[in-house]
């Protein structure tokens, strides 16, 4: 799928919108002026004179009200060359390279899976994630997490890897920690990412630090392929790269889109976190389904496990 940018004039983006009447939709997209669907391309005008075409006929349609398009994704960057190396400082910079940044959510939620993501955004393309929205998904809500993550699911190549309750009950139960599960996860998102994007490389690999790096590798021995390439690590990362905050956006809007399948099987509402909400609703859900139901929706080791069955005895007796 293919992007285009243009920059154009308030007035000129008017005529867009007019000449789109018919097909423009109702959506909330953060400081947009409208947004139109086309059969083969969406079109969303921004206050600061951008307009974003989405689509397989991105080009063309973009053509109709511009001979250039600054900032087009269909423009391939230069591969970059790096040491295999991965380092704990960060280079000057990086802040404005391509790169590929990655990040987890639902690791210290009882209820729902690890969700990791890896996203690759290229320099030219950062004033228009910015436009977006996009920044550290923890300073946004649900709701604007959902309406940012469908827009740059189209922007940026991603790479999600999901890691279901059942499954990481059972790797957890055979005695692997919840940061080598991690760090696995990372790894194969960047590598589907750095497959994506192949010939280009990006100039830098950033990874929201959970460990430190020579732990990270470490978990990562015996695997068949690892991402080693100028990989940087850092606490915070979201702040430093607009591809770990893009990943991170995309990473719990996924978390958030399966928290609500579980609410559906559940029967109620599915609440975040690891605090006593949680503890209510396991017990909840042992109740009207029955305790063996667990494996499928919370992480059997988290400590609110005892003290649902807990709540349950005591309800019971």
């Amino acid at each position: 799928m293919g992007n285009v940018v243009l920059n154009l004039e308030m007035s000129k983006i008017n005529e867009l919108k007019n000449y789109y009447a018919k097909q423009l939709l109702d959506k909330n997209i953060p400081g947009s002026v409208f947004a139109a669907k086309t059969p083969s391309c969406m079109i969303t005008a921004y206050k600061s004179g951008k307009v974003l075409f989405q689509g397989n006929d991105s080009e063309s349609e973009a053509r109709k009200w511009g001979s250039s398009a600054a900032g087009a994704s269909s423009k391939k960057p230069s591969a970059a060359k790096g040491k295999s190396v991965a380092k704990g400082d960060l280079p000057a910079g990086i802040g404005g390279m391509s790169a590929i940044g990655s990040d987890e959510v639902g690791t210290g939620d009882f209820f729902g899976p690890i969700t990791v993501v890896a996203a690759y955004v290229r320099k030219e393309d950062i004033p228009l994630l910015k436009e977006l929205g996009v920044r550290d998904s923890k300073d946004l809500n649900d709701e604007k997490i959902i309406s940012i993550a469908k827009v740059i699911k189209d922007v940026v190549p991603f790479s999600l890897m999901t890691l279901k309750n059942e499954k990481y009950n059972q790797v957890q139960g055979s005695g692997m920690s919840q940061g080598k599960m991690k760090a696995l996860l990372h790894n194969q998102a960047i590598l589907n990412v750095l497959e994506k994007i192949s010939p280009v490389k990006p100039e830098a690999i950033l990874i929201d630090q959970f460990v430190q790096p020579s732990t990270y590798f470490q978990h990562l021995k015996g695997q068949k392929a690892i991402a080693n390439q100028d990989v940087y690590f850092s606490t915070k990362a979201e702040g430093i790269h607009l591809a770990v905050a893009a990943a991170s956006i995309l990473a719990r809007y996924a978390f958030i889109q399966y928290i609500d399948k579980l609410s559906e099987a559940a029967g109620f509402k599915i609440p975040k976190g690891a605090g006593a909400q949680v503890d209510v609703a396991a017990a909840k859900l042992i109740m009207s389904i029955g305790r063996e139901c667990l494996p499928s929706f919370v992480k059997l080791h988290f400590a609110n496990t005892d003290k649902a069955i807990a709540i349950v005895n005591k309800k019971r007796n």
